[in-house]
């Protein structure tokens, strides 16, 4: 059992690394291959028009923004509006609650595709593998705007079923939606229920490529099918897990705002209050454009500094990364 598991994982990192190509050698293997440069061409040009160039709107957030005399024409103030936020005595109460409901959905939700893909590849009925996999996918293609009515139907203290239900067990009934301390749990349970099984997606193609040989060689040597799953099927995923959280890592700042919007109300602001429904506020709202500007570009700055961070470190602990 042990030279076959040996057997596997020495197939696994017996593959030759590959050498990093400079910027140059890739313009010229580019060179070389018009043909997808012009496949490619539209999703570039999109990128530029949509993504690039409204970065030139940027700028407000270092000026005193008024429409009337555009953005050349208004005033610079430099870093003033970043001064302001974070000398707004609620400031931190907003990174704070942001990087929480990140980091909670984060930890809670990133192991769950993963696992329901290791639970789905060991099922062996084919029919009955689609349904699971059917089942599990179909939330991911319900409206955030149905799901978040769903959250409040199922949880409302006078007609929802998990009221009744904890009536029925004698226990007294909660104010979820109305209560800051159940936000949190709301938003990432649900969002767990929702984007687990079409996360599988991308694992369970990994898991399609392992060398089924391994598992017969495995299954002879007496290896328990826990240790196959382990010491075969997991580290086929860890490239695949490592690309998937540097991703996840370089938005840990951008909560969705539309779930987050719609689940939030007067009551439970201490916790569901974050960066972008602030924003949303404060520029669209209560017209500080610049302000609400200067929010948005340090959000982003922090995005982009996890997304560094994280790339770097698993570049230099794992033959994996973006770039």
């Amino acid at each position: 059992m042990n030279r076959s598991i040996n057997q596997s994982n020495e197939s696994l990192k017996s593959k030759p690394k590959t050498k990093r190509l400079s910027l140059m050698d890739r313009f010229r293997l580019a060179g070389k291959n018009w043909q997808l440069l012009i496949m490619i061409m539209p999703v570039i040009i999109f990128f530029i028009v949509f993504h690039y160039v409204p970065m030139y709107g940027v700028q407000i957030a270092f000026r005193r923004f008024m429409p009337v005399h555009g953005i050349w024409g208004s005033p610079w103030v430099g870093l003033d509006h970043f001064t302001r936020f974070f000398n707004m005595h609620y400031a931190g109460r907003l990174i704070w609650n942001t990087l929480s409901l990140s980091l909670y959905s984060l930890a809670a939700g990133f192991p769950m595709p993963i696992l329901l893909a290791l639970a789905i590849n060991e099922i062996k009925d084919g029919r009955f593998k689609k349904f699971i996999q059917t089942v599990t996918y179909a939330p991911n293609f319900i409206s955030v705007v149905v799901i978040v009515g769903m959250i409040i139907t199922f949880l409302s203290p006078s007609t929802g079923v998990i009221n009744h239900l904890l009536d029925f067990l004698g226990m007294e009934r909660q104010h979820f939606m109305q209560n800051p301390r159940w936000f949190r749990h709301i938003y990432v349970l649900s969002g767990i229920w929702q984007t687990t099984g079409w996360g599988t997606v991308i694992y369970l193609a990994a898991l399609s490529g392992v060398d089924t040989q391994l598992h017969e060689a495995a299954t002879i040597d007496g290896a328990t099918r826990l240790q196959r799953l382990w010491y075969i099927n997991v580290p086929v995923l860890v490239p695949t897990m490592i690309i998937l959280l540097i991703m996840n890592f370089g938005g840990i700042m951008a909560v969705g705002f539309e779930k987050v919007f719609l689940m939030q109300n007067s009551l439970n602001m201490g916790t569901s209050d974050v960066i972008a429904t602030f924003t949303y506020r404060t520029g669209l709202l209560e017209g500080q454009y610049s302000y609400a500007a200067a929010i948005g570009l340090f959000n982003s700055l922090i995005n982009s500094v996890m997304l560094l961070t994280v790339n770097w470190i698993a570049r230099k602990y794992s033959e994996t990364s973006l770039i």
